[in-house]
């Protein structure tokens, strides 16, 4: 039986879409955690070997770090549209709304990424988990950096605390992954956002 040859003539096996297989491995460790995903897993849900998995993509902890950037890239990418906005105040309202819509969208799992796959991590996984720990401390700080800069323009009224607001917002979107991930309707995560604006300074 003849097989096809590669344009160099050298025979060999068509490659995998690498873009595709980490798709397929995000939503994987989306939906179980870095802790609760297994090997098997990863190549049952990426349609390849291990070997073809260590050689593409390195390690399971090398392939996190990569479905994280991929997370960062795409479904997150609205924390980076929303800190470039006009005013602080637009700022936080999209950085709500834009977990809300990434939240409750069909397409992902439900819940945050960074969040979810933080869950239950042992010791094991300290390396993972503190990276997560330093994506979030990464955008709180450029929240905060935000909104900084939003009280030297005159946005705020006196006595706020750019630091302390920074804090409350991306704890509520944390909270709100969790309500989303326990199965919370999209109307009730619109109505927490909803809330979650009636406390900002005015």
């Amino acid at each position: 039986m003849n097989h096809p040859k590669s344009p160099t003539g050298i025979g060999r096996p068509r490659a995998f879409d690498a873009e595709e297989a980490l798709e397929k491995a995000l939503r994987v460790f989306w939906e179980k955690g870095y802790e609760g995903t297994s090997m098997n897993d990863l190549t049952a849900a990426m349609g390849i070997n291990r070997p073809s998995l260590y050689a593409a993509f390195g390690n399971k902890e090398s392939l996190f770090r990569k479905a994280l950037a991929r997370y960062t890239e795409g479904p997150a990418a609205y924390v980076k549209t929303a800190l470039s906005l006009p005013t602080a105040r637009q700022t936080a309202e999209a950085l709500l709304q834009g977990a809300v819509e990434m939240m409750a969208n069909p397409d992902h799992p439900r819940g945050c990424f960074a969040i979810q796959s933080a869950l239950a991590c042992g010791d094991e996984a300290a390396p993972v988990r503190d990276e997560l720990v330093s994506a979030r401390c990464s955008t709180l700080v450029a929240l905060e950096d935000r909104f900084q800069r939003a009280q030297k323009a005159g946005e705020f009224p006196k006595g706020t605390d750019p630091a302390r607001l920074a804090r409350y917002i991306a704890t509520v979107m944390q909270g709100m992954s969790v309500q989303a991930a326990s199965g919370t309707t999209v109307e009730d995560l619109r109505g927490i956002a909803e809330q979650a604006m009636l406390a900002w300074p005015s």
